[in-house]
């Protein structure tokens, strides 16, 4: 018997969280190729451009669903403005998050990592998540904080692709 798979979708009130598509490439180029983006993720390097965002792309179709899940932050008008997802090794699940430079201060990252933890939850079956921040990003420190994460007292150094360098990245976690 042949069993059909369903790419979960989770909707929020203002966006659709769903699987990322080769057809995305263009515009997570497009709105990853932002220094002071890239420059507060650990992975985006910086000049970023549209075969960064096909290579990006290629892996996530490729990973096994039980350690990773992302999800395009679509916007009914705008189409993709951003990216929330989990990475999870042991079984420890850790959850990334950008949104492009035109959505900043919206409320967009926190109502889509706030969907996407019910998700991990109800669907994906993890009853905690990690995150982290880099210490110089008061955005995403207030948008972990909005969507329930805790700070451990935990500081890493985390890498940063744009900066060239490991940064002080302050731990979090989210209990369900």
């Amino acid at each position: 018997m042949c069993s059909i798979q369903i790419e979960p979708v989770i909707e929020t009130q203002r966006l659709r969280l769903r699987r990322p598509r080769t057809a995305d490439a263009p515009r997570v180029a497009k709105l990853l190729n932002d220094r002071d983006l890239a420059r507060m993720t650990p992975s985006v390097p910086h000049p970023y451009g549209l075969e960064d965002a096909q290579a990006y792309l290629a892996q996530v179709d490729d990973a096994d669903p039980d350690d990773r899940a992302m999800f395009v932050i679509d916007h009914p008008e705008q189409g993709p403005i951003g990216v929330v997802g989990f990475d999870s090794e042991n079984g420890r699940a850790e959850m990334g998050c950008w949104i492009g430079r035109p959505f900043w201060n919206l409320g967009f990252a926190t109502e889509a990592a706030k969907g996407a933890l019910v998700w991990a939850h109800k669907d994906w079956k993890r009853r905690y998540v990690l995150a982290r921040h880099f210490s110089d990003n008061p955005a995403s420190a207030s948008v972990l904080c909005k969507s329930g994460f805790l700070y451990t007292g935990e500081v890493r150094l985390s890498p940063s692709a744009a900066r060239g360098e490991a940064v002080p990245s302050r731990m979090m976690v989210w209990l369900a």
